[in-house]
């Protein structure tokens, strides 16, 4: 593969572009990265330059070109019961004490990569509660492909890895080396597309009880997480309760929540 260069004026116009449509900040240290893993586009596409590939998505693009730009700069790290002690607290404490408030609750997965956390979710309510109808689950991401496998739940040994031997065979069905989600659970959630710092799509998602938006903050700088808290905070009910990664802090973004700490876990409630 020939190495097609990356100047530096080019990657700040390209990081530029990329913060405006969806807040990702790509600091200067990741400039090879970057280059890396768009010179396989450039060559599909054979462009000679990475001026012609940003011409390309500023000007000539349908959108699909934008897709595979959020594909390659995103890693879609995520697999089964991720940060289990999270999960934990949420089914146990979380959810009865939402639930004893309101008959109905609506949990949403923002960033939710290719659907293993919302799938977790709805795993763990299956063996903690008799009737599902009583949630509604929302999975979201920013990229198409990443949602467009959420909804075929197909899996590799990767993503299931932490998954209790009885779920395994419970709700999932082996097949070569893939492991397909069951319709049983595959039908609990609802994919769609969202940015989370565009809030003409943020405002289709009202009414929320919980949201987990874990190990996303990272991709943001102060500006943008604060856009992003804030357009979660607008979608959650009064009371509803924000979880993000463990590593992660609002602290120095926003005192709209108040947080509180259950068994190590911190959650942000809405004032």
């Amino acid at each position: 593969m020939l190495s097609i260069p990356l100047t530096d004026s080019t990657f700040r116009d390209l990081r530029d572009y990329i913060y405006e449509k969806c807040g990702i900040y790509i600091s200067d240290t990741k400039k090879y990265l970057i280059e890396n893993r768009l010179s396989r586009i450039l060559q599909e596409k054979n462009l000679n330059s990475f001026e012609k590939y940003l011409e390309l998505i500023k000007f000539h693009s349908n959108g699909k070109e934008m897709n595979r730009l959020f594909d390659a700069i995103t890693t879609n790290e995520t697999y089964f019961f991720r940060e289990p002690e999270q999960l934990d607290v949420l089914v146990n404490e979380v959810l009865p004490a939402v639930s004893s408030q309101k008959r109905n609750i609506k949990i949403w997965s923002a960033a939710c990569s290719s659907g293993e956390e919302p799938f977790t979710i709805s795993i763990m309510l299956k063996n903690k509660f008799l009737n599902n109808s009583q949630f509604e689950i929302i999975g979201s991401d920013l990229s198409e492909s990443v949602l467009h496998s959420a909804k075929q739940a197909v899996y590799n040994s990767y993503s299931v890895r932490n998954v209790d031997a009885s779920y395994l065979g419970k709700y999932f069905a082996a097949q070569d080396k893939s492991y397909i989600l069951k319709d049983e659970i595959k039908r609990t959630v609802q994919f769609t597309k969202v940015n989370l710092i565009d809030e003409s799509t943020l405002r289709l998602i009202r009414n929320v009880d919980i949201i987990l938006c874990r190990n996303v903050l990272i991709y943001f700088d102060t500006k943008a997480k604060q856009k992003v808290i804030s357009n979660l905070y607008n979608a959650l009910n009064p009371g509803g309760y924000l979880i993000i990664g463990s590593s992660e802090s609002l602290h120095s973004v926003t005192r709209a929540f108040r947080p509180s700490t259950i068994n190590k876990v911190v959650l942000y409630q809405k004032l």
